[in-house]
């Protein structure tokens, strides 16, 4: 029985033995069979995927090349648009119609292409809209999964349901804000601080600074407050449709205080207007832009602790103050700074021989100067304001420093620079009236942003006017008061700040009654200039190099008006600061202490020492009523005490006249010499005196 049970249970072990086996290989044959299957379907599915694929990348590269011609296109439009607007000003300079300026010609140029654009081409938008994706936020950049694939998105804006049909070409000629500030407007305030006549700028320094600062701010509150009352009425009429705060309202009249008579500029250069006049406008807007700018940061900052941030606090008042003057004093010292680091750069080629390249001399100050406007904007200042000194500043001492071609290339360089972004601005805001997408056209609004410019430009002049002519001897006429406040146009620096924010209903709302302020200045106010100089009997074809268009007595009271805000500094600037920076002015061994030697010997230029006797300063008429100061000619001495009065020897006091006049002479100051030379449009004094 034993022997029995041992044979059943070994066949019973046998049988489930090969039964596994059996099963094992039926195991490893599903498996093979499986495999061969997939490798099968794969082998057949992956032409197609690889077929889809490519045709993925063919559609990809097809939408690339039809974008890039589509931005070529758009580009056209504007070169086209220059182009044509640089062939009428040819006509019209040749015709002499001085009824519309270049930048009113852009305008109209600009209006009619956009008018064609916004109703002729139709370019289909080539848009998904998905309404299943729900954030709390809107992300700068957006990465999508299409099937598998990740793609990124970036920001635009915020879009109505009519904007997501719209034509793409309207998309495409709206350019980023930030293009206007940090690619366009930085050469058209350099070029501003860059070509100023100090000589006129400085007479009359007391003035503009007036009428610059303090009159930008009496005309934004002027305005703002006008605008809070036409708002607050809009809001009882039910005319509102979003919300308006005192803060907006104050932000828009720092915006449009903003003036650019770049038009009337133009044609009192053309015609020669009276060199004070011109002196006053042209100052006061380069200065006003600034403190716009700055003044408008400030009341975007402005705010109040609490929930409500439109209520008035004085704490955050005395904040939104300091932050106007830390920023404009910051940006100030960063322009100058700037100015004077690029001087000491050139400062270098006093010893070295890279005056002998110009190309890369004058690359370095090109550079140099458009960084002053991104690094004022990286460090949180505003770049408007430290471009506009640092233009000054190298205008003041770098220029000097460069050789004669490259004074001629970065003088040209920065008026085609400045020639060509403003026409491109003003052609662009013609274009943007018919593009834009979020317009608000409030008639009350408008109505009421026209009174309240207006009456804050009267209130800027005029009052202002009046005070600065209790200490002036120079009157400003009242001829002079209505022109200004004539010319007080709006240009390309009100639309940059306008259209830099446009997301709320309050800025759209601005943004298109801004754009209406500009044409109407520019067309109507820009295209009677010539009509108004007529109507004011503004005299005309002076010539601001020449002093021989005012009379001794004029000419010695208005010095001394001007020397003794400036009399410090130029004796300062003239006697250390220019020789440390540039070649002219004295050379420090003559005017450092004995002691200080070996340093003079080392900060003056050889060439200062060559030019000793042949100096030239823009600046010397400023501060001839300095005691100090004694002129000669000849045998003769020309002494000139504190109140401007001379003693002479030798001649009459019409010959002396005539002879400061009209021809050379030396500036004897503190033992320093200073030749003047004398225009060559000018008559000779040796002519006078064999008569």
């Amino acid at each position: 029985q034993v022997r029995m049970k041992w044979k059943i249970a070994k066949m019973l072990t046998k049988t489930s033995v090969d039964g596994s086996l059996r099963a094992l290989r039926t195991l490893r044959l599903l498996v093979l069979v499986s495999l061969c299957v997939f490798i099968s379907v794969s082998a057949a599915s992956s032409p197609a995927q690889e077929e889809d694929s490519a045709m993925e990348n063919i559609v990809t590269e097809k939408k690339a090349e039809e974008s890039h011609r589509q931005d070529s296109a758009d580009l056209l439009i504007f070169i086209l648009l220059l182009t044509l607007t640089i062939l009428t000003i040819w006509l019209f300079k040749h015709r002499r119609f001085r009824f519309l300026h270049e930048t009113g010609l852009a305008m109209i140029y600009g209006l009619i292409v956009g008018v064609i654009l916004r109703y002729a081409v139709q370019v289909p938008r080539d848009t998904i809209v998905v309404s299943a994706c729900f954030v709390n936020s809107s992300p700068a950049t957006m990465l999508l999964n299409v099937s598998g694939k990740f793609y990124e998105y970036t920001l635009r804006g915020e879009f109505s349901a009519n904007d997501v049909k719209d034509n793409e070409m309207l998309r495409k000629v709206t350019f980023d804000p930030e293009v206007f500030f940090n690619i366009l407007l930085p050469p058209i305030i350099f070029h501003a601080g860059y070509s100023l006549k100090r000589r006129h700028f400085f007479r009359n320094m007391g003035s503009i600074l007036a009428y610059a600062f303090v009159g930008t701010v009496i005309s934004c509150f002027v305005i703002g407050l006008l605008m809070y009352g036409c708002v607050t009425l809009m809001k009882h009429l039910g005319k509102m449709g979003g919300d308006f705060f005192f803060t907006d309202c104050l932000f828009f009249g720092a915006i449009v205080s903003a003036t650019d008579p770049v038009t009337v500029l133009a044609i009192f250069h053309e015609l020669q207007v009276d060199v004070d006049l011109y002196a006053l406008l042209f100052g006061e807007s380069v200065l006003n832009d600034a403190v716009a700018v700055v003044l408008s940061s400030s009341i975007v900052a402005y705010q109040p602790q609490g929930d409500n941030s439109h209520t008035f606090e004085a704490m955050a008042l005395l904040k939104s103050l300091g932050m106007f003057l830390g920023v404009f004093s910051g940006s100030f010292s960063l322009g100058v700074a700037t100015g004077i680091v690029t001087a000491l750069m050139d400062y270098v080629t006093k010893f070295t021989k890279l005056r002998d390249f110009q190309l890369l001399e004058t690359a370095l100050f090109f550079l140099m100067s458009w960084s002053t406007f991104l690094l004022a904007e990286a460090c949180g200042f505003t770049g408007v304001v430290a471009v506009l000194f640092c233009g000054i500043t190298q205008a003041h001492y770098t220029f000097n420093n460069l050789s004669p071609e490259s004074q001629d290339r970065t003088k040209q360089l920065f008026e085609l620079l400045n020639f060509l972004a403003e026409n491109f601005i003003f052609s662009y805001m013609g274009l943007t009236l018919f593009t834009f997408q979020n317009h608000i056209f409030n008639p009350m609004f408008i109505v009421g942003a026209f009174l309240a410019v207006f009456v804050g430009r009267a209130a800027n002049i005029y009052p202002l006017s009046l005070l600065l002519n209790l200490g002036r001897r120079n009157k400003i006429r009242s001829n002079f008061q209505h022109m200004m406040m004539f010319a007080g146009l709006r240009g390309a620096m009100t639309f940059a700040l306008s259209i830099r924010d446009t997301a709320t209903y309050a800025r759209q709302m601005m943004f298109s009654t801004n754009l209406l302020v500009v044409f109407f200045t520019v067309w109507v106010c820009g295209g009677g200039t010539t009509q108004m100089l007529s109507c004011q009997r503004i005299r005309v074809g002076v010539d601001s190099d020449q002093e021989n268009s005012v009379n001794g007595s004029e000419r010695r009271s208005t010095k001394q008006e001007s020397a003794w805000l400036f009399r410090i500094w130029y004796n300062f600037d003239h006697n250390y600061l220019k020789p440390i920076l540039t070649h002219s002015g004295p050379p420090l061994t003559t005017t450092l202490p004995p002691c200080c030697g070996p340093l003079a010997r080392f900060l003056t230029s050889p060439q200062a020492y060559e030019n000793e006797c042949q100096l030239k300063d823009d600046d010397s008429d400023l501060i001839l009523t300095d005691g100090d100061i004694s002129l000669t000619y000849g045998d003769i001495t020309v002494s000139t005490d504190a109140t401007g009065a001379r003693t002479s020897g030798g001649l009459a006091t019409d010959d002396l006249d005539r002879e400061l006049a009209y021809g050379d002479h030396e500036l004897v100051m503190r033992g320093t010499r200073l030749v003047l030379p004398m225009d060559d449009s000018e008559p000779p004094f040796t002519d006078h005196l064999r008569m």
